[in-house]
């Protein structure tokens, strides 16, 4: 493609529970050789990312995925016809289902993705993680359950202390029978059934960004230790490290699922140094930036993959290299925000270059 390439991402908000947009964007414009326009998708006019100075050319408000793909479907339509998007990536759990039942109709309008299929997305599933055991992975015993009398007797198959788990977020410890009773019912209160009671494994929690090419190939992959956590048990600092088993761990599970496109594994190191995969997302986690400042620019790697473009050489990352968040006010003007929520759209012409 002889023009640069507009990228559309999801995946705005930036909280303390930060999704993982802001994270692919900046990705994107550290690369020296992204000249391309980046257009954000946005399902309210308050996600702070929106506001971040010199990431998004154009921002457009998107229904949520509950409200059907025909929604989806026609307000991608309608951004497609107004700014153009080559390369889609989306960045939430949620998001997933309907945009790989899209991917054909995407196709036809020029729209090209990187994702798995939904038998893929089904393969990692908090559901069906322990299949991956025959791919030689350690995964912690865990149940599923779609009723809370199941809790009275879990325990005799996943003892405490375990997590319950929603199926595309949440994860609260539970101690005792009382603990778990109240964990699955605001778990079913936020994402319904089923629930996924899966054992603590006492160690230290690694997590790594990776790219599969979809043949059972890794593209790349960046580990990761974390070195603080919020209260709600998401990574506010942590530190690229060099770790060949982890690394193992990641070509198996792309070797076992032959995966397509990003993910973020999270694995537990017992006091053995054994790892136990907790949890596989499929898609970028928000600290993916790291992989650019490290050296191994993964949403870039996606989105060249997404295009047919050739693969820039990546990494070796360098290990060591540390991220730390931080909690900043954006500023913005009342018209801006109220243009963005009345007419669902913010355009700029020519772009922020």
């Amino acid at each position: 493609m002889s023009r640069p390439l507009h990228v559309a991402v999801t995946g705005l908000n930036a909280t303390d529970n930060p999704a993982p947009g802001v994270g692919v964007v900046r990705s994107l414009r550290h690369h020296p050789k992204f000249e391309g326009r980046v257009i954000g998708l946005s399902y309210d006019a308050l996600d702070s990312g929106i506001y971040a100075e010199g990431l998004f050319d154009d921002v457009f408000l998107m229904p949520y995925p509950s409200q059907g793909l025909a929604a989806y479907e026609a307000r991608l339509r309608y951004v497609h016809d107004k700014v153009g998007i080559d390369v889609l990536l989306p960045t939430l759990d949620s998001e997933l289902p309907g945009i790989i039942a899209l991917q054909p109709k995407l196709r036809e309008l020029g729209i090209k993705t990187f994702l798995p299929s939904q038998e893929q997305l089904d393969l990692r599933s908090k559901v069906r993680l322990t299949t991956l055991r025959d791919a030689g992975i350690r995964v912690p015993a865990s149940a599923v359950l779609s009723d809370a009398g199941q809790l009275a007797t879990v325990h005799q198959r996943v003892p405490y202390p375990f997590y319950v788990k929603g199926v595309y977020y949440g994860a609260q410890l539970a101690r005792s029978f009382d603990e778990a009773s109240v964990a699955f019912h605001k778990v079913v209160a936020q994402w319904g059934v089923p629930v996924i009671a899966q054992q603590a494994i006492d160690g230290e929690e690694y997590d790594v960004v990776a790219v599969g090419d979809g043949e059972g190939g890794l593209v790349g992959a960046v580990p990761m230790k974390k070195m603080l956590l919020t209260d709600k048990g998401k990574g506010w600092a942590g530190v690229a490290v060099r770790d060949p088993e982890l690394l193992d761990v990641t070509r198996a599970f792309m070797r076992a699922t032959r995966w397509r496109g990003p993910c973020e594994i999270e694995a537990m190191r017992d006091r053995e140094g054994e790892y136990h995969l907790l949890e596989v997302n499929p898609r970028f986690p928000a600290w993916v930036y790291m992989s650019a400042t490290a050296g191994e620019n993964l949403p870039f790697a996606a989105m060249q993959l997404a295009a047919g473009q050739p693969l820039e050489p990546l990494g070796p990352f360098r290990a060591g290299t540390m991220f730390v968040r931080i909690s900043l006010d954006q500023y913005t003007s009342m018209e801006t925000f109220a243009g963005l929520a009345e007419q669902g759209e913010l355009v700029r012409e020519g772009g922020l270059r």
